[in-house]
């Protein structure tokens, strides 16, 4: 099953089912009139969700044509919107060419970060670069939206709490990174709002392509319209989902509503590409002692989707203009 969210003039749009070809919605209104609604009374809801998905897939209901531009990020706005750094290959890449060590606790402990959720872009809305100085940066990420998490979950029952799954594109302005690091107390002014993929999907959607807490589809990420990555989101994500959720319950629950990332997608073959313009300069730095490649500027498209075995645009597609002031 697939959900999305479309404007509708209110802060939480309204809840739409998809159909399977991606090319309509149906009003999700009789189950839920928001997601977070929907999130809220899962149990309840996801059936009746799922009686629209199938009528709608069977021709029994009519809906309306899709257009991207009219959605929202499923969720406009999050509980809380925790990101993690999974990959560790683009942590060591990164810490590599501006001459840091890793943390001696890198492959056991992750590193997480908690970003602003309250205003979430949608698969369509326009990056704001305020100033070009700022290094913007684009970054694909595979995230959860999770149900009631209590304090304490262990990754072995973790898998019970997630609810959808969806892409990312989580900016980050890398030339504000150094100085708010300095300080040693994490990201602020560094992290704009996210955006997020038209679609979010049920895990069942993907079938066996969701397995031990990873999605195992490649993201194919697309800048000014050249292939820039197409880098596998499965098996070099060393922290899987289960474990990242393990992490940060710790010491807390989380609500229904929180979505939970897995940072920056990255390969340790570069023929795979990228899906930051940060891991490109940073391998560029190891080489050669320098970065070549830009950040984004003003009039720049990015574009990221994850198709399945079928060749179906699972996600839908996150595509973007930076826009200047």
């Amino acid at each position: 099953m697939r959900l999305a969210t479309r404007r509708d003039g209110s802060r939480d749009g309204r809840l739409m089912v998809v159909r399977r070809d991606g090319e309509a919605l149906l009003d999700a209104g009789p189950a839920a009139r928001t997601l977070q609604d929907a999130l809220d009374r899962w149990e309840e809801a996801e059936p009746k969700l799922r009686a629209l998905a199938e009528s709608l897939d069977a021709g029994r209901a009519a809906g309306v044509p899709l257009d991207p531009h009219a959605l929202h990020s499923p969720l406009p706005r999050a509980y809380e919107w925790v990101d993690g750094s999974a990959y560790l290959n683009h942590v060591r890449l990164v810490r590599k060419a501006r001459g840091a060590e890793p943390p001696p606790t890198l492959e056991s402990d992750p590193l997480v970060y908690q970003g602003g959720s309250g205003v979430l872009l949608g698969p369509t809305d326009d990056l704001p670069l305020p100033d070009p100085g700022w290094g913007l940066d684009l970054e694909g990420e595979v995230c959860c939206i999770l149900g009631d998490v209590p304090r304490g979950t262990r990754a072995a029952d973790a898998g019970r709490h997630v609810r959808l799954l969806c892409l990312a594109n989580d900016v980050t302005l890398r030339n504000l990174v150094p100085g708010e690091l300095a300080k040693g107390f994490g990201f602020f002014q560094s992290k704009p709002a996210t955006a997020f993929s038209p679609f979010a999907v049920t895990p069942d959607e993907v079938g066996p392509a969701w397995r031990d807490g990873r999605l195992h589809l490649r993201m194919t990420v697309r800048w000014n319209g050249q292939v820039v990555g197409t880098v596998d989101a499965g098996p070099e994500m060393h922290f899987s989902f289960f474990q990242l959720l393990e992490h940060v319950a710790r010491t807390r629950g989380f609500t229904a509503g929180t979505i939970l990332g897995s940072g920056t997608v990255s390969n340790a073959d570069r023929a795979r590409g990228w899906s930051c313009i940060a891991e490109q300069r940073a391998l560029e730095m190891i080489d050669g002692g320098a970065p070549r490649t830009r950040f984004l500027a003003a009039g720049d498209t990015v574009e990221i989707e994850v198709r399945d075995g079928e060749g179906r645009n699972v996600f839908g597609t996150i595509s973007q203009r930076v826009r200047a002031p």
